[in-house]
């Protein structure tokens, strides 16, 4: 008796389709209304190197176009040297302890005035004061000023202000503007 197949295995049907003609694909460049993108290079950065850093030049920037002696003498500010300045610890000093009185509200902000440029002025009297300084009666008591001098007319100093048992840390940024230090930079912790 012939041995006939069990359902459970199918059994492959021959393939019956007609072949049909197709086409084959192709790639077609098609041209956008916009410009072409310009890509920059990536810069790639390895584990373990230390990526360049763009040159930092702190204090004056160097004048574009050359000016005229008249032009300087009455317009802008002039950028003075140290040799013409004094001791910035004794000044930074003045602006630290000025300044954080005035936020503490125990002396006018206008007295600042006169110590910083008109942009930090406005920032201080912008009326945004660290909590620390506004709470409480307790004096501010400013540690020593520490200077770091980066180049001809700029001095930066720090120090830390103690009020009530907790330490903060402040530092400004002074440049020797028309014959004496002005504060362009005050950062308050």
């Amino acid at each position: 008796m012939p041995a006939e197949p069990s359902p459970a295995t199918p059994t492959a049907a021959p393939d019956t389709t007609p072949e049909v003609d197709r086409p084959h694909l192709r790639l077609v460049t098609v041209t956008t209304p916009q410009p072409a993108l310009a890509l920059e290079p990536v810069r790639l950065v390895l584990p373990g190197v230390v990526p360049p850093r763009p040159p930092h030049r702190p204090g004056p920037r160097p004048v574009s176009k050359p000016r005229t002696a008249a032009v300087d003498a009455d317009f802008g500010p002039r950028w003075t040297t140290r040799a013409a300045l004094p001791d910035p610890r004794e000044i930074g000093r003045r602006v630290l302890t000025t300044t954080l009185e005035a936020l503490a509200g125990r002396r006018p902000i206008g007295q600042v005035g006169p110590l910083v440029t008109q942009g930090v002025f406005a920032a201080l009297a912008g009326g945004r004061r660290p909590r620390w300084c506004t709470d409480g009666g307790a004096p501010i008591a400013l540690g020593p000023v520490h200077v770091c001098e980066p180049v001809d007319g700029v001095a930066e100093i720090s120090a830390v202000a103690r009020r009530a048992g907790r330490a903060h840390a402040v530092a400004a940024r002074l440049e020797g503007i028309d014959g004496r230090w002005r504060c362009t930079a005050v950062q308050i912790g």
